[in-house]
């Protein structure tokens, strides 16, 4: 097959896992309560990817820059060594007995799909420019989708609507409360949860101010996009999305807004702002309301524990477990696929630290870098729109990943990895000058 011809096809294959991602909670849960066999419906990306990376290959060994670049670049050796890291860590645990192969399996793919997807995107779009023109498109249409949903389920449909699609304590819950409290519902829309939810939307509503702040064209729908996102955002109740997004969208006004002058009222304006808000805060404590939507405790709750207590608990036994093992116990034996294993769950309800408790302190590091390096690369390029969305949404997933396990779902994980492979292409493998200029001398950002 031409390299021209091979390329439009795995374009084809690429958005169609972008448009369906969203979606996939809902369709897999579904097809797995009519099916059975839940986990082979749930890897469908994964398996799409096995022959999307074979093409992805065929496409370096004809084209020289790109092959070129995969022996020479920083980033994909700092990937090849973190992939054998976590192969060799996991067979090693597996021979152990410290995890059992279908929690192995899971550790595996929850660490290393979405850079595997980055590489795969960075490729194919570096020989297809549709993929960078039309990104709008293809990541905004279905967020439309996912943002009506949201207010059908705050304003319409019953609370476990959902479970008519499969939803159940055995698959998906159908819904899920703050601290048990059943008048406080969190909005899941067609995402795995509430906090999935949320961090979709942070990336959706990053983009989709950027669009509207230089807008032309289709800016009322813009900010009806945005104003219903943020409804939506709000009812998930997700405070690390919340806090995330203010992160986000600080560093893009910060970074578009060139007077020095204005920069300065800025500061002083958000510092004014985070007094008034701490003010508010400490005033409402122990109103119940703000109780449950802002500090997710409350007296009158069922749960024995508050959500903000778990958490903490959780993220001090991670780093204790992380420091008294340094070298990691394997993938699978920490975060969502430890569930899988005979022995207790290890949830550190903190992505870095379960990849600490994993791969250790230099499988933390690695992937640390690789987030360093992609990151580098997004700010030379932070004069167009999409790499400028993805650095500003990356600082605040970050955050987001300190309190959850954002990376660990796939919808997430696979469309923003996916989009920053697209948006590197075709600077990353040709490797030109320009990036570097654009550092220095910062252009208007363009559509």
């Amino acid at each position: 097959m031409k390299p021209n011809r091979l390329a439009q096809i795995l374009s084809g294959v690429i958005l169609a896992i972008f448009v369906l991602l969203p979606f996939h909670a809902v369709f897999t849960t579904w097809l797995g309560s009519q099916f059975g066999h839940f986990d082979l419906f749930k890897i469908w990306k994964e398996l799409l990817l096995v022959p999307l990376s074979l093409g992805a290959l065929g496409l370096a060994l004809t084209d020289k820059q790109i092959k070129k670049w995969l022996i020479s670049s920083r980033l994909v050796l700092t990937v090849a060594l973190y992939a054998s890291l976590n192969l060799g860590l996991g067979f090693w645990a597996h021979s152990r007995g410290q995890v059992n192969s279908s929690a192995l399996v899971y550790g595996l793919l929850i660490n290393l799909r979405f850079l595997l997807f980055f590489l795969v995107c960075l490729v194919v779009a570096s020989k297809v420019s549709w993929l960078t023109n039309h990104w709008r498109l293809y990541i905004l249409g279905p967020a439309v989708i996912v943002i009506g949903f949201g207010l059908l389920q705050q304003f319409l449909l019953p609370t476990n609507w959902l479970s008519h699609f499969g939803y159940s304590s055995q698959t998906v819950p159908a819904y899920q409360t703050v601290d048990q409290r059943p008048d406080f519902v969190r909005l899941q829309s067609t995402l795995r949860g509430a906090n999935p939810l949320g961090a979709y939307l942070l990336l959706i509503l990053v983009a989709a101010g950027l669009l509207l702040a230089k807008a032309k064209k289709y800016s009322w729908q813009l900010g009806c996009l945005i104003i219903a996102g943020l409804f939506v955002l709000f009812f998930t109740y997700s405070r690390s999305a919340g806090l995330g997004l203010v992160v986000s969208l600080i560093f893009v006004a910060y970074w578009t807004v060139k007077s020095p002058r204005i920069k300065r009222f800025m500061a002083l304006a958000l510092l004014v702002a985070t007094l008034l808000i701490v003010g508010v805060v400490l005033a409402i404590r122990h109103n119940n309301q703000a109780e449950n939507t802002l500090f997710h405790t409350s007296s009158l709750s069922k749960s024995p524990q508050s959500s903000n207590q778990q958490r903490a608990k959780a993220q001090i036994d991670g780093v204790k477990s992380v420091l008294h093992e340094p070298l990691g116990r394997g993938p699978g034996t920490a975060g969502p696929a430890s569930v899988r294993n005979s022995h207790s769950a290890r949830i550190a309800e903190n992505y870095f630290i379960q990849i600490g408790q994993e791969v250790g302190l230099l499988g933390l590091g690695l992937f640390i870098a690789i987030n360093l390096i992609i990151g580098r690369q997004l700010w030379y390029k932070r004069s167009e729109t999409l790499p400028l969305v993805l650095l500003a949404s990356l600082l605040g997933l970050a955050l987001v990943n300190l309190l959850s396990h954002a990376w660990a779902d796939d919808s997430l994980s696979y469309i923003w990895w996916g989009l920053a492979g697209i948006a590197l292409a075709p600077a990353a493998i040709l490797n030109t000058n320009t990036a570097k200029q654009n550092e220095k001398k910062p252009k208007a950002t363009k559509n």
